[in-house]
């Protein structure tokens, strides 16, 4: 009689984890977590090894965002601590990233047992899942369970904690795999369709409309529905707006795409929503950055329908007149019956947008021209144009920071309208976390290694991630940092120099720090550019030379539109 093999449950939980089609795994390698770095070694499972265990979960978060499939955060009970900031940002952009904890002893829980803590409990508000296996035998059921929550529905980050004691114990190959489902590999998400009353009654009061708008959000990128969501606001002539912080949908080059649906990002967005008659929402939320919904942002005469692809969805969307279950494709399939266009409304929008990039042109020439003749640092609207400038169209570019950010999405408008593409466009979610630029920037270039990938950095944002530019150098994935260096938190200082009641800033300077020596001592390329004129020479030799490169720009700090709109009172507790 054969003896059944025996597997430790930590090679089972990673055999469970490629089951499912999981390609990627990103850790701090430790003790804890062993048995589990030994079966991905049996698996063939490419484990990336890095600096730090919020870097492993940033890098979980920005492979997941490019690729729209999950990827693996690996940690030890000390290192989840580390991790939480990652859950954080992973969730606010709906990230499905399995975040998977070594955590301590199950059968001394709650006596101390080495670094013991309650990882599930302090995880739960941050990810749509997080569960304890408490069972060897349903390790396996588990990873099937959190794959699940992480993909199906709204989706978002999920959290598995694995106690060491089952970690490293033996159990049968097969535990576990007795009861259904038997075949425990990814399955097709399952998607709604819209219901034919509901989307009729949309359809007929759409047909009544004059002046429609869509905003897009997080929905419709992890449904994959961004094509559709062109080619139906393309055929109808509907303007499409894209919700903040999010993943670029449309191309800024794109015909249909507007903007943000930010009035102070995009002003010509203000004067499209007080204008609509009927604003479609899809895949995105009423949250804050849309007024939850209300006036002054959404006029009370405009009927707002929200079409999202899950029940989680529809519950943020209480306030809208109109509800619609719905997977995104789906919608903008049955949309494209409308059997209406609306040309005139559309071309007012692109020439609003034409009218906002030339002003914005005009406004950085002026600008430029007197940085020249007064011998001052370049502006960091300048900086962000220049570096789009030198990137083709498979190019990736990566943005952090605060004004950094927010000067940037200007920049990538204006550009894209002058007919700038680009491969695509990463930068920190709904919570504006500062510090993913470089870990972000790996991802798209482990997904693109043949592409060139810049970042655009604040000073300050480096600072708070910067570290992770180790796995840049020790993965071999070479990509240019550009450093936009204005010596301190010029986004808080800004405001604080409008709160304050003495108009003055504290506690946002840093000193003179050269960024680009320290990659040239961890063996790239570094170089320090203190006029523009210098900047696109240093530009080509950086991303020329095949190395992890740091280009060291000194910038004005100029404060960006929306921080101005938004700090403009001194009695204002906060930028909302």
């Amino acid at each position: 009689m054969n003896e059944q093999p025996m597997i430790r449950g930590g090679e089972i939980l990673a055999r469970a984890l490629k089951e499912k089609g999981a390609e990627h795994v990103f850790t701090l390698a430790g003790g804890f977590c062993n048995p589990a770095l030994e079966g991905f070694m049996k698996s063939q499972m490419p484990v990336i090894n890095c600096p730090h265990e919020q870097v492993a979960g940033h890098l979980a978060d920005g492979h997941t965002r490019i690729t729209r499939k999950p990827a693996i955060c690996l940690v030890g009970p000390e290192g989840f601590a580390n991790a939480v900031p990652a859950m954080l940002e992973a969730g606010g952009e709906r990230a499905p990233v399995i975040f998977v904890t070594g955590s301590s002893t199950l059968k001394r829980q709650g006596a101390g047992g080495f670094k013991e803590i309650d990882d599930v409990a302090i995880a739960a508000p941050l990810v749509k899942y997080s569960v304890q296996i408490t069972e060897g035998e349903r390790i396996s059921e588990f990873v099937d369970r959190a794959w699940t929550a992480a993909t199906t529905g709204y989706p978002g980050p999920v959290h598995i904690s694995l106690p060491v004691d089952l970690m490293f114990s033996s159990f049968p190959a097969d535990a576990g795999r007795s009861e259904r489902p038997f075949d425990r590999s990814d399955r097709q998400v399952p998607r709604a369709w819209p219901d034919p009353a509901v989307m009729g009654a949309i359809l007929e009061r759409l047909s009544a409309a004059e002046r429609p708008v869509i905003i897009a959000g997080h929905g419709v990128w992890w449904s994959g529905a961004e094509r559709a969501l062109e080619t139906c606001a393309l055929a109808l002539k509907i303007p499409v707006f894209n919700v903040p912080y999010h993943q670029k949908l449309l191309g800024e080059e794109s015909q249909a795409y507007m903007g943000l649906a930010d009035f102070h990002q995009y002003h010509p967005s203000k004067e499209a929503f007080h204008q609509a008659d009927v604003i479609l929402m899809v895949g995105g939320r009423l949250d804050n950055q849309m007024n939850f919904g209300n006036p002054p942002f959404f006029p009370a005469s405009a009927h707002l329908i929200c079409i999202n692809g899950s029940h989680e969805e529809l519950e943020y969307n209480r306030g809208a007149d109109t509800v619609l279950l719905s997977d995104p494709g789906a919608f903008f399939e049955a949309l494209s019956k409308a059997g209406k266009t609306w040309k005139p409304w559309f071309e007012l929008q692109r020439d609003r947008r034409n009218t906002w990039v030339n002003d914005w042109f005009d406004h950085i020439d002026t600008e430029t021209r007197a940085d020249t003749e007064a011998g001052r640092n370049m502006h960091p609207l300048q900086l962000s144009l220049d570096v789009q400038s030198h990137l083709g169209p498979q190019d990736w570019l990566v943005f952090d920071g605060g004004n950094t950010h927010f000067w940037s999405e200007i920049a990538v408008n204006m550009a894209g309208w002058k007919g700038q593409k680009l491969g695509g466009i990463l930068h920190p979610g709904n919570y504006s976390l500062l510090g993913v630029g470089v870990s972000f920037a790996i991802s798209a270039k482990a997904a693109h290694p043949d592409q060139n990938v810049v970042l655009i950095s604040g000073d300050g944002a480096f600072l708070s991630g910067g570290l992770s530019i180790e796995a840049a150098f020790h993965e071999g994935l070479p990509i240019t940092v550009v450093i936009d260096n204005n010596g301190g938190l010029d986004c808080i200082s800004q405001q604080q120099e409008r709160l304050f009641s003495n108009g003055a800033h504290f506690a946002t300077d840093f000193r003179d720090i050269p960024f680009h020596t320290m990659f040239e001592g961890l063996g790239g390329h570094g170089e320090l550019v203190e006029r523009r004129d210098q900047l696109g020479p240093a530009l080509t030799r950086a991303m020329q030379s095949g190395k992890t490169a740091c280009v060291n720009v000194k910038c004005r700090g100029v404060i960006s539109p929306i921080v101005a709109a938004t700090s403009d009172k001194r009695d204002k507790a906060s930028i909302e």
